[in-house]
């Protein structure tokens, strides 16, 4: 069995996660329960993970929250309002403006690089990582791979110094809760282009042929499915790159949708073991 480290990159959705950022990309907030009980059952090998965060939500909840705080006395302002506040805006504020302004955008991609440079030095700068993207993590994850796959295609090198930072080393993605279809619908469905292989510099051996895995549960209604959202998204599941995981985060169905509800698969059962399972495969 091989000893090297592995990664896990792991981004956070909408929702607020506090005002300040932790001083440490490896200081847990959103996924310290989940690490923690994926190194309780990987055993003594748990030692050979780095584990880090890109935590974003401060960039845009000051802000949020003093508007919330505005209003609370015009409206009902309770946790379903200040959550959807934060899903429409953290979304809205992340998207290029049509100015060209992108200061948001770049902001939270600064984070991920951050986050990324930090495994570089637990790892190496080949070092294989598996990336865990919640929500509209997703969405800021898989345009992260894609910018810089279209800096490679079209000036015929990697924007940064090593594979690992050119996203080039990633052993496999797991999307939960993942709301990449809502932004697709500006754009013609026989246009739409999902993110290539990001593991292309990995040896042979450590290449998993399904290496994306969206998890979704059905009353969660900020998460979807990703294969029917467009013919580009539906080859891959065909050709068994990509695969949609529908899971019970133990919602009833009768008792509608409660907003907190997406925030649950970061204790899930379902979730956990899969993370397990593919962290099994990288090390071996």
């Amino acid at each position: 069995m091989s000893r090297e480290m592995i990664g896990v990159l792991v981004i956070h959705g909408v929702g607020g996660q506090g005002a300040m950022p932790p001083q440490a990309t490896d200081k847990l907030t959103f996924s310290r329960n989940m690490s923690r009980r994926v190194r309780q059952k990987i055993g003594a090998d748990a030692t050979r993970i780095s584990w880090r965060e890109v935590f974003w939500s401060d960039i845009l909840q000051c802000r949020q929250q003093a508007y919330m705080d505005s209003i609370r006395e015009k409206t009902s302002a309770d946790a379903a309002r200040a959550f959807m506040m934060a899903a429409l805006s953290d979304a809205a504020a992340y998207r290029k403006t049509a100015d060209g302004s992108a200061a948001i955008y770049e902001q939270i991609h600064a984070r991920v690089e951050m986050a990324v440079r930090d495994l570089e030095r637990d790892i190496g700068p080949d070092g294989q990582i598996l990336i865990l993207a919640h929500s509209l993590g997703g969405h800021i994850i898989s345009n992260h791979i894609y910018d810089l796959q279209r800096f490679a295609g079209r000036s015929g090198r990697g924007r940064f110094g090593s594979p690992l930072q050119n996203m080039r080393t990633v052993a496999g993605l797991m999307t939960f809760g993942c709301n990449i279809p809502i932004f697709l619908f500006g754009h013609r469905a026989e246009d739409v282009r999902p993110i290539g292989y990001p593991g292309e510099d990995l040896p042979e051996e450590r290449q998993i042929v399904t290496w994306w895995q969206n998890f979704y549960d059905k009353q969660d209604i900020l998460a979807y499915p990703i294969g029917p959202v467009a013919p580009s998204y539906a080859k891959m599941v065909s050709d068994r790159h990509l695969r949609d995981v529908p899971i019970n985060l133990g919602v009833p169905a009768k008792s509608g949708w409660d907003p907190l509800s997406h925030g649950r698969y970061w204790e899930d059962a379902e979730l956990i073991a899969p993370v397990v399972h593919y962290l099994s495969k990288m090390m071996v």
